[in-house]
């Protein structure tokens, strides 16, 4: 369907986006040669031939900009997509400009103001769409420029698109009412227009331009008659995925060779991201390790004095893609607290644990060894935390996803931890949050744990 308010923002954009271009182009002549902020090294050129090539510079910027899709205009336009194009768009602006002036062998010359034309022009036109689209959200908010939609399904799905079409007013998007084949008495606090044979007409009456799809997965089959039915009509059509269950840890889309296709689990640490966190790992465990020294004797010294047996304890557990290592602690049960019960999951007042180990535990001083796995690179500072092998031939049974969380390096402390869930707690919750910190990993994001694992302090009390 074509929009009318959407050519009109293009042209909006056009016009305003040559007009500033324009600005640009003049401001960097000046700041270049009459602000006195830059050393000449020759005569200035005549303002005359700055201001002469302005018609040039209008059609080529154009042209550039409307190679570098700056106006595609639509409502889900992310702001990383326009700033992308915007920056596309001014240096094939640049590389025009200078190409033809070259060609042309135009007297007016000079690297340092075409430099400055480029980055003036990238800062006028990304603020001039800020602006306008800050005033178009305004507008939609107060009930102008408003496109009605309709949504196909009740169920779960369903309602969260429609409250995040009401939450993000700004949009334009107005419900204004739910399509279903198979009502039930759990969708009678929705406004249900009609069937899925009703929509062409529906369309008409409500002047309809969005219509979302929003079936459950047991229904996609019914998808392709939705579409069938408003082939009728001119309206956009767009499919919301039910896979939040299906999705373990990421949800991404691409093509491949031309089909579409869903990524529904990848891991978001490759490439420079696997650099930057070893990075981190490294200079952070040993500056760790070099700064707790002392702490590491003085623990060692205890643990010979108050019971037989080795100073460290090592355990097979599982890390990255399920590979199994040997993690390292402190000890803090005695040298037989196995061999009877075999692999048990730890209990408070554990009966196994040594006078000292019960303080090592519920401070997590037993912990610290782990920053030589770290720095071997069997684990990482912040991960999912890692678990036996014998445990998680059990919680892959009843736990969905639950290997999901290997798709990283395991971690000394984690997104869980912090937040609550470590020890005899929700194991669901434990995974939920490991989960989550996988998605939405960051480096900024790893740092925010280590600040609230110090801050918060290591001592838990569900730490046995």
């Amino acid at each position: 369907m074509i929009y009318k308010k959407s050519q009109i923002l293009c042209a909006w954009f056009l016009i305003g986006d040559l007009v500033v271009t324009v600005f640009a182009w003049i401001l960097a002549y000046h700041v270049r040669f009459d602000s006195g902020w830059f050393a000449l090294d020759k005569e200035a050129p005549d303002a005359a031939l700055c201001y002469r090539n302005i018609p040039l510079v209008l059609i080529l910027s154009a042209l550039a900009f409307r190679l570098t899709d700056q106006y595609v205009i639509h409502r889900f336009r992310r702001l990383r997509e326009e700033l992308f194009s915007v920056l596309k768009g001014a240096a094939m602006m640049g590389l025009f400009v200078m190409a033809a002036m070259f060609g042309l062998q135009d007297p007016y010359e000079s690297r340092g103001a075409m430099f400055l034309f480029i980055g003036l022009s990238i800062v006028f036109i990304l603020l001039l769409r800020r602006l306008s689209w800050m005033g178009v959200h305004w507008l939609r908010q107060h009930g102008y420029n408003q496109t009605q939609t309709l949504i196909v399904g009740t169920g779960r799905v369903a309602r969260k698109t429609a409250r995040s079409l009401r939450h993000t007013a700004w949009l334009g998007f107005k419900n204004v009412g739910f399509i279903e084949d198979q009502p039930s008495h759990w969708a009678n606090d929705l406004d249900i227009l009609g069937s899925i044979k009703d929509l062409p007409g529906l369309v008409q009456k409500y002047q309809v331009s969005h219509v979302f799809i929003c079936l459950p997965m047991s229904r996609y089959h019914e998808a392709r008659r939705v579409f069938d039915v408003l082939t009728q009509t001119f309206v956009d059509v767009r499919l919301i995925a039910d896979l939040p269950a299906l999705a373990g840890v990421s949800f991404t889309t691409t093509t491949f060779d031309g089909m579409p296709m869903i990524g529904l689990r990848e891991s978001p640490h490759f490439g420079l991201n696997i650099v930057i966190k070893r990075v981190m790992d490294m200079v952070l465990s040993v500056f760790a390790l070099v700064l707790l020294a002392p702490l590491f004797a003085v623990i060692a010294v205890l643990i010979k004095l108050t019971s037989p047996g080795p100073v460290f304890y090592s355990q097979e557990r599982c890390g990255l893609n399920g590979q199994s290592f040997m993690m390292l602690k402190f000890r803090s049960m005695r040298v037989d607290a196995e061999q009877k019960t075999g692999a048990v999951w730890a209990i408070k007042d554990d009966p196994r644990k040594t006078r000292l180990g019960d303080f090592l535990r519920k401070t997590s001083l037993d912990e610290l060894p782990q920053f030589i796995n770290v720095l071997l690179g069997h684990m990482s500072l912040v991960g999912p935390r890692p678990e036996r092998p014998v445990f998680i031939s059990k919680f892959v049974k009843t736990i969905p996803n639950y290997h999901a969380r290997h798709a990283v390096k395991a971690g000394i402390t984690g997104w869980a931890q912090v937040n609550g869930w470590r020890g005899n707690t929700s194991l669901r919750k434990r995974i939920q949050f490991d989960l989550y910190y996988i998605t939405h990993w960051t480096p900024w994001l790893d740092l925010r744990i280590l600040f609230m694992t110090v801050w918060h302090g290591f001592v838990n009390r569900n730490a046995y």
